[in-house]
């Protein structure tokens, strides 16, 4: 089997993107979805909360050994003076597939003045301190970008040096490993998947091809990607609804809010959550009522999430910890509240291989539905070993974040605050699994 036209179409961007004077980031849509659905609830409800989003080697790659401080600068600033045009906020404002007219006018003139405030960076050994510090509202746009300028770099400084021949045997050995898995899904009608692989990619142009190429070998099964410019490029459906930064930030709030002092952390922690849950819903309804269940871990969240999440929203994501457990408690927890399974969703998105895919919907088909959200493993599997980072948001007004997580090797948070989010939501977890993306 022969891959589609794609390659035809995406040779010159990979050209163009191991060019080292050519920028890695060319539109703020090159971003995730869920940074414009969570925004505008924050635009909207939060726009006085000051953050700090700060970059975290999970793997301990040498970066600043890689990559030289002057060319991260150089793509940092350049994203700096990058604005929506007309006709992306005319994309962003006709995007009403999960409910009518999801972004409002005053949100698009807010984003139509967006411009990404600076950010502070230094050398650590063999390592940066990136930090991104604002207003929420508009701080949260540095995450993705920055983290694929980052990867994107990494990888341009490794093969460099290597021939022309060298760097075609890597691409190479992408397709081949891009075509095992086409294969393999093509096998499994019934799975359905998205591309989530935006901020760990090798390169824009190659997550552009593999896009492109999934759109035209899987047309039933590709759902679409996360990532907004790639969407509105290829016609596919911008996939994501919210990321861990919501209740991260909002908890933080509530506990730096001398109104809720005397309250029980696991009283508090509860409020946040639930305050979460009822914004989202209250913006976006059932159409985007995807719930993430593992910020302070997903066995708090089944124990206290209200009754109505099981009932009225579509589903939920699992993002840590051991996807068959977490399939079995979702199922439990629906059955509990009288809901059937089987008209409810997982997506998966945790470290997905498409090997994992397969063996998880053979698990689950005919008790839950399921989707896969594939990263690193669709944009960023070749030769070279990936990077394990995140930019997360770090503090909120002052007050650190936490996220728990069901796997203890993505937790975060100052030590003293983590063991009190620990206490409050009752976690007992003791999976820690290496993260791999």
């Amino acid at each position: 089997m022969a891959l589609s036209s794609a390659v035809r179409e995406t040779k010159k961007e990979h050209t163009m993107s191991w060019a080292q004077d050519s920028p890695i980031i060319r539109s703020l849509l090159d971003t995730d979805f869920y940074k414009f659905t969570m925004g505008q609830l924050v635009f909207r409800s939060y726009s006085d909360t000051e953050v700090t989003f700060s970059l975290v080697n999970r793997s301990k790659a040498p970066l600043s050994s890689v990559i030289p401080e002057e060319e991260l600068r150089r793509e940092l600033d350049r994203i700096r003076t990058l604005r929506f045009t007309n006709s992306e906020l005319h994309y962003l404002r006709g995007t009403n597939e999960y409910c009518e007219r999801m972004f409002g006018e005053d949100y698009l003139e807010f984003l139509r003045n967006l411009e990404l405030p600076p950010y502070d960076l230094w050398q650590n050994g063999d390592g940066y301190h990136l930090n991104f510090r604002g207003l929420w509202p508009t701080v949260m746009f540095w995450e993705v970008p920055a983290l694929a300028v980052v990867n994107e770099l990494y990888f341009r400084n490794q093969i460099k040096a290597k021939s022309r021949f060298e760097r075609d045997t890597i691409y190479a050995k992408g397709i081949q490993k891009l075509l095992e898995k086409i294969r393999t899904i093509r096998n499994y009608p019934d799975i359905s998947f998205s591309d989530f692989g935006t901020r760990r990619r090798f390169g824009f142009g190659w997550q552009d091809y593999v896009v492109g190429s999934l759109r035209e070998e899987l047309p039933r099964q590709f759902r679409g990607t996360s990532n907004v410019y790639l969407a509105m490029k290829h016609g596919l459906l911008p996939m994501g609804t919210s990321a861990h930064e919501l209740p991260m930030v909002i908890a933080a709030r509530y506990f730096s809010d001398e109104g809720n002092r005397g309250l029980p952390d696991s009283e508090v922690l509860k409020k946040a959550q639930d305050e979460v849950l009822n914004g989202w819903y209250g913006l976006y309804g059932n159409g985007l009522s995807i719930a993430l269940t593992d910020t302070f871990g997903s066995d708090f969240f089944f124990r206290t999430a209200p009754a109505s999440v099981a009932r009225d929203w579509k589903g939920t994501r699992q993002d840590s910890g051991d996807p068959f457990e977490y399939g079995e408690k979702a199922i439990a927890w629906y059955k509990a509240h009288g809901v059937n399974p089987a008209e409810k969703v997982i997506v998966f998105s945790d470290q997905l291989t498409v090997g994992l895919a397969r063996d998880l919907h053979l698990r689950f088909r005919g008790r839950i539905g399921q989707t896969f959200g594939i990263g690193t493993n669709l944009t960023n599997d070749l030769c070279l070993e990936p990077v394990s980072m995140v930019i997360k948001a770090a503090q909120a007004n002052g007050r650190s974040t936490v996220k728990l997580s069901d796997n203890l090797a993505k937790a975060m948070g100052e030590p003293n605050e983590v063991e009190r989010y620990k206490h409050a939501a009752g976690y007992v977890n003791t999976v820690n699994i290496p993260c791999i993306s």
